[in-house]
């Protein structure tokens, strides 16, 4: 749960920094990003019942929601 959590939480974050970023309204794509969130959670919590490596599965949702989030804080301290 914590792993998908992050993993949903840096893809929220970095669609809303990149949409905006792109030229939509921040509200706008904050909803959309939260609407597709769940999507996302969802796949991945699925996924990690179906892996067969924990220790993958691991590295992809803390590694990748890691990357994630610094990347859209990169993208809005560059917009600020």
């Amino acid at each position: 749960m914590l792993g998908g959590y992050v993993f949903t939480w840096g893809g929220i974050a970095l669609g809303v920094a990149g949409l905006f970023a792109a030229g939509m309204e921040f509200h706008d794509a904050e909803h959309l990003c939260n609407i597709l969130g769940f999507l996302v959670f969802l796949v991945v919590f699925l996924w990690a019942f179906a892996a067969r490596s924990m220790p993958r599965v691991w590295l992809v949702l803390l590694g990748g929601g890691g990357l994630m989030t610094a990347s859209a804080s990169l993208i809005q301290h560059m917009l600020v």
